[in-house]
């Protein structure tokens, strides 16, 4: 049986690379809620929209920088692009589990500028 921290990123990289649908039947729990504020709050609307943007971007790539594990939430740090030369954003995801199953997802994300003047980077 795979961790929540596990399940969280398998979730995104299957959900990322156009398997939406197969990451949900998985994944998700019944009664999922998520707090996207540009989609209604259910499981289809997310699955459609996933599924919408991976067959727009074919190129998107997803990498996981780091993820955080406090006792049934899980945080993962992303790097997510477009395509090859999207500066892309740092996304957050949060999840909530429950059984092992996620019951309740955040997410936020932030546009990496071209040019920042901080020499730290965002990652």
């Amino acid at each position: 049986m795979s961790s929540n921290k596990e399940t969280a990123e398998s979730f995104l990289q299957m959900a990322a690379s156009g398997k939406a649908r197969e990451a949900f039947q998985l994944y998700i729990a019944e009664g999922f809620i998520h707090h996207n504020p540009f989609f209604s709050g259910d499981a289809e609307s997310l699955i459609s929209a996933m599924d919408a943007n991976a067959e727009q971007n074919p190129d998107k790539t997803f990498e996981v920088k780091q993820t955080i594990e406090e006792e049934q939430k899980i945080a993962v740090h992303s790097h997510v692009k477009q395509h090859p030369h999207d500066p892309g954003a740092a996304v957050i995801h949060i999840f909530r589990f429950e059984h092992g199953r996620i019951v309740e997802l955040w997410d936020i994300g932030q546009g990496i500028p071209e040019n920042s003047p901080n020499k730290n980077g965002i990652f």
